[in-house]
């Protein structure tokens, strides 16, 4: 049986890397983008944190599959102006 070393509190597997990666910044964006465009439309009034909350969750909803798919799009276009070396 092969051992293998684990950082301390590590728990995903190596190859739940990507879906990891982007479910964690797909999380943080659209927590970010949400909390902008919530205040923008409403202002600083009663009831935003509940509202934001709810709107996050929506981006959210969008935003994680939007980052499995575009994620490999954007590695492609960016490696092609990216000089080797």
């Amino acid at each position: 049986m092969t051992e293998v070393k684990t950082k301390r509190g590590a728990f995903i597997a190596p190859r739940f890397t990507t879906v990891a990666f982007s479910f964690m910044l797909s999380l943080m964006m659209s927590f970010i983008v949400s909390g902008i465009s919530t205040v923008r439309s409403v202002g600083l009034s009663n009831g935003l944190l509940a509202l934001w909350m709810e709107n996050w969750f929506a981006s959210f909803l969008v935003a994680f599959p939007a980052v499995l798919v575009v994620a490999p799009l954007a590695r492609k276009i960016v490696a092609r102006f990216t000089v080797e070396g």
